[in-house]
């Protein structure tokens, strides 16, 4: 008798391990959180949060060490881990340490796990007073970044 309530106790226990794992799979993740080098609007190191409004547009807003941020993206695949294009606001610095503030569409590549990386184009809305008075001031500049994200 104890043999048999031993394996029946086993046996449920399998069983709903199991269904909990099958169920895990189908749960697709809606959210992500990118942290790296010029993320959060081209901050030296910042953060970014984006969330899926559909299968494969999403919106992000960022922050970090010192700039702020906010993109409209579509991704290639239905996922929030796949590579997407972007069109993003970049606003460097605050107050008296504002350099510039830029938008312009970036290719966002995503690796399967951790890695992402980007690069594109700004157009210059507006220099700053921490702008060096003797770069030249060009109406178009790089935009780019690198870090990981984690899928939430």
């Amino acid at each position: 008798m104890k043999k048999l309530i031993f394996a029946t106790l086993l046996l449920s226990i399998s069983l709903g391990l199991f269904s909990q794992a099958v169920e895990n799979q189908g749960i697709e993740k809606k959210s992500s959180l990118t942290i790296g080098f010029l993320q959060g609007g081209g901050s030296l190191v910042g953060a970014d949060f984006e969330t899926l409004l559909s299968d494969k547009f999403s919106m992000q807003i960022g922050a970090g060490f010192v700039g702020f941020g906010a993109g409209i993206n579509y991704h290639f695949q239905p996922s929030i881990s796949s590579s997407f294009i972007s069109l993003q606001y970049w606003h460097q610095g605050f107050g008296t340490s504002y350099t510039q503030s830029l938008i312009g569409p970036n290719f966002v590549f995503r690796a399967k796990k951790w890695f992402t990386a980007q690069i594109g184009l700004g157009y210059v809305l507006g220099y700053g007073p921490a702008w060096p008075s003797t770069a030249a001031k060009s109406p178009v500049i790089l935009m780019y970044s690198i870090g990981v994200y984690f899928p939430l």
